[in-house]
């Protein structure tokens, strides 16, 4: 950076399933040298975990026990951001299109994201993190010093969603994937609690048409200036 200084601070991304959040997190981290926070995974976490234990994904009471005591920690390899849930790595088992829809019915528990909320904003820290979620920059880290909103089509969304699947060994239809986003999309940005909608002051970025590279490099460009004014 040619001596400049750089105070590292919080990054929010936010929007809906399948503009390409994760990898554009990973990416970003990466550049940046930050630490990443998949605020999704939590939730996709609590779901397997219910599921595995008996318990419904419209319990509200006992979903946010198993929240409370959630047992998770998050490490960069490469390019994958490695999931252990109470000691065991569930990197792919989060991902399965069952603990994907889930996810969003738990994450629209009050109770649940309540119980969450200052597990994410203790691991956000102190800064020099990455954040991606659905109401991150609106409602987690809302003081967050750089806010995306990601966002793409919903064909392009689904087409995205079917090769990160197909890539995980995991077979999934074009027309039902399509569906589902819809489907996650209308009950995110309608529910009561944390709705998905667009902070004021986020920097929307469109990724139907643009690279991953050219995303985050836009995205850096933003957060070093960042850092520069607050440094």
């Amino acid at each position: 950076m040619g001596g400049e200084r750089r105070r590292p601070i919080v990054v929010a991304i936010d929007g809906p399933a399948g503009a390409g959040k994760s990898t554009v997190s990973k990416r970003l981290t990466a550049l940046l040298g930050y630490r990443l926070l998949d605020t999704g995974a939590l939730y996709r976490s609590v779901a397997l975990l219910a599921r595995r234990r008996g318990v419904a994904w419209d319990d509200e009471p006992a979903l946010a026990a198993l929240a409370a005591d959630l047992d998770i920690s998050f490490r960069l390899d490469g390019m994958t951001n490695r999931v252990t849930l109470g000691g065991e790595d569930v990197t792919s088992a989060i991902r399965t299109p069952e603990v994907s829809e889930g996810s969003s019915l738990v994450s629209a528990l009050p109770a649940v994201r309540a119980a969450l909320l200052e597990r994410q904003r203790a691991l956000a820290g102190q800064g020099g993190v990455v954040a991606e979620g659905r109401d991150v920059g609106t409602v987690v880290l809302p003081d967050a010093e750089a806010k995306f909103f990601l966002t793409a089509s919903d064909e392009v969304r689904a087409r995205r969603r079917v090769e990160e699947l197909r890539a995980a060994g995991i077979e999934a239809s074009y027309e039902d994937t399509l569906e589902e986003i819809r489907r996650r999309d209308d009950r995110d940005s309608s529910r009561e609690t944390a709705p998905l909608v667009c902070a004021p002051d986020a920097v929307v970025v469109d990724s139907s048409v643009l690279t991953v590279d050219q995303v985050v490099e836009s995205m850096a460009k933003v957060v070093r200036e960042r850092e520069a004014q607050g440094a």
